[in-house]
């Protein structure tokens, strides 16, 4: 059993995007409304020093304070009175892994010193740093052109490259510009110098975040005093930790912030779990934010015959590889072009004998990271003899298990890795089901089997009660309610068109696709343009961030259908998007509404799903009401009654349309029962003599209370005729003789 918090947790949390728009104070301003809906805190995106205008937090470059734009430490600490005052916590968005690389360096002081003093610095200890590479220099990628000798003058006691400022070493202002830059701790360079010189672990492939060496005690504390002080006074009661696969050893990072923090503080973390992969059992956690549970959820409202219908039609108009092969490719390139500087260093670490089994592990590696301390490295497969020669494929692998630099280099490399191709690569690659390119997701294995639903939920009670949920986040490439839209052509994938003759099929499928998610939606227009110019340079075929194609781009647009063109999927989707409402808020762990996930909120890829949100609002639809009624019903239930959230055991329906049924029994008090894939249902002539035997009692439909208490084995087109979800709460016995 993982250790578990000793307070309560919370019932349910409620997401929050703060930027300089909406500070603390706007938040305050919703705190009413939010408590109304029965969610018990409310989870801030990240609060302490960013980078000025920052529309995220996650470049941070002050721990110690919190960020002025959004009104400073006075003003959380008056959000969290504001908060308290309507029954509301605080869980924060800690970002331990990484810090900005600001245009103005100046803002990160750590990062400034180490600049000015070199790996004498007192803050040396805070970054991934390889001195013995560059001459000894740190490579700062930070120039929009290769540095031009003419540019460089030395102004107010400080460096000048252009627009750029940097400090001077000491005794070194008066060399002549050659020298003078030469006798620096740093080379200021072009910003392609980071592919393949980089010698600083960074966030992914960012070098504008540079990684932080938290595993350092003093490290540590230096970054967390202020997070703790705020948990100490009682600000928050929450953590969710950002990125923990970046750490160089999580499991130790985890049990130093429990003793910092005590047992009574909520934490989550930011894992991406691979399909069948657990998290570590001994993490000091209450488990992840609930990338797992949104693959679940997704999966058990897909069809998987219809989904493997759509992979090959979409193989067939697009020449595209199937995923296996799509994944591969992409892994293979992003290691050995846009993390070469990463994979170089390791190959310097174990010897270049060993480069060609270092790359090869990385690639066939199946999880997001290998952890220290685990002699088994599992997920970590070896590659074919073909690939690599099996006693350097051993040599690594004793690498792993006796030099702890190398294996958390390592781990780092291939977390960062995963995270690139697969999500930021391959994902916009692969497009016959989009609903399935989501983080967590397997778009090879889009659907899950009921059994293999139940089998998740009975493993999340057991182990990981107070593990986080979500369908939708602020990294969501699609929110819930635009993928159920999508995953309507998995039971219908004759509503999807070949599109063979586009000139490029694959842009074409995520085109069409992604307009059938957002429907008829504001800014519809500009919103998918944007999108689809997003996913075109992110899968990196025609052109790319770095190495943009302006023709090419110029004919995205061109892809997108017009509304007429599109399949009418809103029946279909409606009923999806409450029944994965329904598994959302009823199954086990705490669920997350991302902001404006109360009503029906089709948002794209970021920047478009972190847009502000007015709060209240009226219902966007009639399933944006229905969806609204559903969530509060339920966040309340959860709120007043959490003890009917515990325990967890499967309910099977008895009949010919048993397979559309998926019900639980949450404590023996709850019953929840949903329909899958509706539109297959209708075509198989609806539920027909199919029931669901109720456990012994009298049971109240919470959704529809004046409705007659309901026993025994029920007819599912009566538990489900007025829609496609039904509660129910077992009356207690009666005291009367």
């Amino acid at each position: 059993m993982s250790p578990q918090p000793a307070t309560p947790r919370p019932t349910a949390t409620y997401r929050l995007q703060l930027r300089p728009e909406f500070p603390f104070a706007a938040a305050a301003s919703a705190a009413a409304y939010l408590a109304s809906l029965g969610v018990s805190h409310l989870h801030l995106s990240p609060v302490l020093e960013a980078v000025p205008g920052s529309s995220h937090g996650y470049d941070v470059v002050d721990h110690t304070r919190v960020r002025a734009e959004l009104g400073g430490e006075e003003g959380l600490r008056a959000l969290a009175r504001t908060a308290r005052a309507h029954g509301l916590g605080l869980v924060l968005d800690i970002v331990p892994n990484h810090m900005a690389v600001p245009a103005a360096l100046e803002l990160n002081r750590p990062l400034w010193e180490v600049l000015r003093e070199g790996p004498g610095s007192p803050y040396a200890r805070w970054f991934d740093i390889d001195w013995e590479v560059n001459d000894g220099q740190l490579l700062l990628p930070v120039l929009a052109a290769p540095l031009d000798p003419a540019d460089v003058r030395v102004a107010d006691g400080l460096l000048h490259v252009g627009d750029h400022r940097f400090p001077l070493r000491a005794g070194t202002r008066a060399l002549p510009p050659a020298e003078l830059l030469a006798a620096q701790w740093y080379r200021p360079a072009h910003w392609r110098e980071a592919r393949t010189g980089l010698n600083y672990r960074r966030f992914f492939t960012i070098s504008d975040l540079i990684g932080v060496r938290v595993e350092d005690p003093e490290v540590f504390s230096a970054t967390h005093g202020k997070l703790l002080e705020l948990l100490a006074d009682g600000v928050a009661d929450g953590l969710r930790i950002d990125h923990v696969d970046g750490l160089a050893d999580p499991a130790g990072y985890l049990r130093r912030l429990r003793a910092a923090a005590g047992d009574g503080v909520w934490i989550v973390v930011e894992k991406i779990l691979a399909d069948g992969e657990r998290l570590p059992q001994d993490w000091p956690v209450a488990g992840t934010t609930g990338y797992d549970a949104l693959r679940q959820v997704d999966g058990v409202l897909t069809c998987g015959t219809g989904a493997a219908e759509l992979a090959a039609r979409y193989r067939s108009s697009t020449g595209a590889p199937d995923w296996p092969r799509t994944a591969e490719a992409a892994t293979r390139e992003v290691l050995t072009q846009d993390l070469a500087a990463e994979l170089a260093t390791l190959v310097r670490r174990a010897g270049p004998p060993l480069a060609e089994a270092v790359r090869e592990l990385l690639v066939a590696c199946r999880v997001y990271r290998t952890y220290p301390g685990r002699a088994d490295l599992p997920g970590l497969v070896d590659p074919p003899e073909s690939a690599a020669a099996p006693e350097a494929v051993a040599a690594v692998r004793a690498l792993l298990l006796s030099d702890a630099a190398f294996a958390a280099r390592f781990a780092q490399t291939s977390a960062a890795l995963r995270a690139k191709s697969l999500e930021d690569r391959a994902f916009y690659r692969y497009a016959p089901l989009l609903s399935a390119t989501e983080v967590g997701g397997d778009p090879g294995r889009p659907a899950v089997l009921p059994e293999e639903f139940h089998a998740y939920c009975a493993h999340l009670e057991r182990h990981w009660p107070g593990s986080g949920t979500v369908l939708s986040t602020h990294d969501t490439k699609r929110s819930a309610d635009v993928r159920a839209r999508i995953a309507v052509l998995s039971q219908r994938p004759d509503l999807m068109p070949l599109l063979a003759g586009a000139p490029d099929p694959r842009q074409a499928w995520t085109a069409f696709q992604s307009a059938l998610g957002l429907g008829d939606a504001p800014q519809r227009t500009e919103r998918l343009a944007a999108a689809l110019l997003k996913a075109a340079k992110e899968s990196a075929l025609l052109t790319s961030w770095t190495d943009p194609n302006p023709a090419y781009e110029a004919t995205l647009a061109g892809h997108l259908p017009g509304p007429g063109a599109l399949p009418d999927v809103s029946a279909a989707a409606g009923d999806g998007i409450l029944a994965m409402t329904a598994l959302h808020l009823t199954m086990p762990g705490v669920p997350e509404l991302y902001q404006g996930g109360e009503d029906e909120c089709r948002t794209l890829v970021d920047p478009d799903n972190r847009r502000p949100v007015a709060f209240p609002g009226p219902p966007r639809s009639a399933t944006g009401a229905a969806k609204r009624a559903l969530t509060t019903t339920l966040l309340r239930l959860r709120r007043e009654r959490p003890e009917l959230f515990a325990g967890y055991a499967p309910l099977a329906a008895e009949g010919p349309a048993a397979e559309h049924c998926l019900a639980y029994t949450r404590s023996p008090e709850l019953l929840v029962a949903v329909t899958r894939l509706p539109h297959l249902l209708d075509v198989a002539g609806g539920w027909g003599d199919t029931l669901l035997p109720l456990p012994p009692g009298a049971w109240t439909p919470v959704l529809d209370p004046g409705r007659e208490p309901l026993t025994d084995r029920v007819p599912l087109k009566h538990l489900l005729s007025t829609g496609p979800v039904t509660v129910l709460v077992r009356e207690a016995p009666s005291d009367a003789p």
